[in-house]
């Protein structure tokens, strides 16, 4: 790319939170629903999907601190400091539960959030999220080692980032290396943390994604009850690249009160069950 990418002014306000002044952008009515973006990413990934969602759900789109007009915070970035941020934006904006839909680090923050407060989520799609640092994770842990602020691998994101900051772009930098940073070490997520998450999941993925299917097969096996999507042709940019299909997918486990398949094996139920609950 040569250039900064021209993009149209966003329409959006800020919402002092206690961990930090948040930008947001509304579109849509009815039932609440928010879209959590990746990495280094801001709003603008969404285009793909916010037509079909917004026409559905009243979409709330909150950029994370040191991603889009949010600035940066002191200190390093942590996925927990951006759940909690998440978790005030909810109590203090939406004013209650919401459906989360979160792609690559924003997957991991919907989780930590249905995790931690399952009163404030309905249900979550969870697409190209990861559990645990990059070495255990991504299918080539090594990509970081080649990231620098000025290089040809962040450049997308280094023009995304720079005309909206409000840190300026000589910030740049100061994010690029806190978030590699992030990758390297979090999250650390345990099965048995996972299985803490009340809601309904679906974990969504491109068959040649960033992350390892193991792991993601991983993840969908210790949320008790979740689904599964492994969206072929796709890469981790699948909400792009498969945007009508990913989007059907999001509406159908959003708008389903269940699942019921004809020859249920994960989910048939267990002795001592009726009903498909547990019994207490």
């Amino acid at each position: 790319m040569n250039g900064s990418p021209e993009r149209p002014q966003a329409a959006g306000e800020y919402v002092d939170l206690p961990g930090v002044r948040t930008w947001y952008e509304t579109e849509g009515s009815g039932d609440p629903l928010l879209l959590l973006h990746g990495g280094f990413c801001t709003n603008d990934t969404w285009g793909a999907q916010r037509a079909d969602l917004a026409a559905e759900f009243r979409l709330f789109l909150p950029e994370r601190r040191a991603h889009g007009h949010t600035p940066d915070v002191a200190g390093p970035l942590t996925y927990q400091d951006m759940a909690d941020d998440t978790v005030a934006f909810l109590e203090g904006v939406v004013g209650g539960p919401a459906h989360l839909v979160g792609w690559s680090d924003g997957g991991v923050v919907a989780l930590l959030v249905a995790m931690e407060r399952p009163d404030l989520v309905r249900k979550v799609v969870a697409i190209g999220a990861n559990v645990r640092p990059a070495a255990e994770s991504f299918v080539e842990p090594s990509m970081l080692d080649a990231m620098t602020p000025d290089g040809d691998d962040l450049e997308f994101f280094r023009e995304m980032y720079a005309p909206v900051t409000p840190d300026g772009p000589e910030h740049w930098p100061v994010v690029a290396a806190k978030v590699i940073e992030m990758w390297r070490t979090q999250p650390t997520l345990t099965a048995a943390d996972l299985a803490r998450i009340e809601a309904s999941v679906l974990v969504m993925v491109g068959d040649d994604d960033m992350m390892t299917l193991e792991h993601t097969i991983a993840l969908y096996q210790a949320v008790t009850g979740s689904e599964l999507a492994v969206v072929p042709g796709a890469s981790h940019l699948v909400p792009l690249e498969k945007s009508a299909l990913v989007n059907r997918l999001i509406l159908e486990h959003l708008a389903q009160d269940g699942v019921e398949t004809m020859l249920p094996i994960r989910r048939a139920a267990r002795p001592g069950e009726a009903d498909g609950g547990a019994v207490g």
